[in-house]
């Protein structure tokens, strides 16, 4: 029951930290460039997807057994996440959540 408990904080710990060193990229950009231009709310956002698709991707490994579909379930949470993120991002879709 220990290990379970150490891996599973272990887990969230990279998964914060990961989410963490992304959101800097685009805040160490905003000091050099006028092209990055993010609000607080976007920090948010993105820090909300990042951490739900980390943890969304955690729980499907550790709760799918068999490799395909394991696989198969990271692959289409990580395509679901890019899709939305770039809905968000530039809205190639056009819907209500692209902000246009």
């Amino acid at each position: 029951m220990a290990l379970s408990i150490n891996n599973k904080r272990k887990s969230i710990f990279f998964i914060v930290l990961t989410a963490a060193i992304i959101l800097l990229i685009p805040r160490i950009a905003m000091q050099f460039t006028d092209e990055v231009n993010w609000a607080l709310s976007d920090f948010i956002v993105a820090g909300i997807m990042m951490l739900g698709a980390g943890f969304l991707v955690a729980y499907a490994i550790r709760k799918i057994k068999r490799k395909k579909y394991r696989i198969a379930m990271v692959l289409l949470l990580l395509l679901l996440f890019m899709l939305i993120w770039a809905e968000m991002a530039v809205g190639i879709f056009g819907s209500p959540i692209a902000g246009s």
